[in-house]
């Protein structure tokens, strides 16, 4: 009977112990069930984070070359802008150096209307020097002399440079040393330069101030050499001419043309 108690006492020692394993283990199951599933809920959102992370960073890739694409647009677009405004800036140089080149061609053609207005000054003065009366013979010379210069004259005012050019060349061969001859010379050079023949302008320049050193169209024949060398490309002798001209007229509508071409041609 003895022996029999002790071993009921360990039948209950090992039933109690073997129920309590099994309840630890359950309890300890399900701890392990609850962080697998809470590692699993863990897992599904990161891989949703890392999944907005993507297309955020796929639609800031795009957004990059977009980017770099406007950017070289721009960049093309600046470029097109600048050779437009060079050409713009060179078409407006060629544009002034014709404007100017009409202003002086214009202000040669005031010069004509002054001194074809000045041939009654020339003729009153060489009245009242006069002591007698002209004879009928000598006072139609006087008229001829006029009207054969006045008609040239207007042939060059109209345009007509070569009918104009030979009616002063015709002109100079009957009164050579009239107080118009000088005139005269310097606008058959000019009938040759409004023509472009630049060449034969410059010769008929240097015609002026050689025959007639002490009239007044040698200023203006020196110019306009110095601006037919300049149309002709020949700067180093348009440049000495020029200089020639503020040298010896420095206070003259063409000493002042002369600095203005100086500088274009620096």
């Amino acid at each position: 009977m003895k022996k029999i108690i002790p071993l009921l006492f360990l039948a209950c020692f090992l039933f109690t112990v073997g129920c309590a394993t099994s309840s630890d283990l359950r309890r300890t199951q399900g701890a392990l069930d609850r962080k697998i599933l809470a590692l699993k809920e863990e897992n599904t959102n990161l891989r949703k984070d890392i999944d907005k992370l993507s297309e955020a960073l796929a639609a800031l890739q795009k957004s990059q070359a977009e980017a770099r694409a406007d950017l070289t647009d721009i960049r093309d677009n600046i470029q097109s802008q600048k050779g437009a405004v060079d050409g713009l800036k060179k078409d407006v140089a060629a544009r002034s150096n014709q404007d100017k080149e009409k202003l002086d061609d214009l202000s040669f053609k005031i010069n004509y209307i002054e001194n074809f207005l000045g041939i009654g000054k020339k003729e009153n003065h060489a009245v009242g020097e006069k002591t007698k009366t002209p004879s009928k013979n000598g006072q139609k010379g006087k008229i001829d002399k006029e009207s054969a210069y006045a008609s040239a004259y207007e042939s060059f005012k109209e345009g007509k440079y070569e009918k104009a050019r030979t009616e002063f060349q015709s002109f100079l061969k009957l009164y050579p040393d009239s107080e118009y001859s000088d005139n005269a010379q310097f606008w058959v050079g000019e009938s040759y330069y409004f023509e472009n023949k630049y060449e034969q302008a410059i010769l008929e320049y240097e015609k002026v101030v050689k025959n007639f050193p002490k009239g007044n169209k040698v200023p203006y024949a020196l110019l306009k050499q110095g601006l037919s060398f300049l149309n002709l490309g020949d700067k180093a002798s348009a440049r000495l001419i020029l200089q020639q001209v503020i040298k010896k007229y420095p206070n003259t509508n063409q000493a002042r043309i002369a600095r203005a071409k100086l500088v274009e041609i620096k």
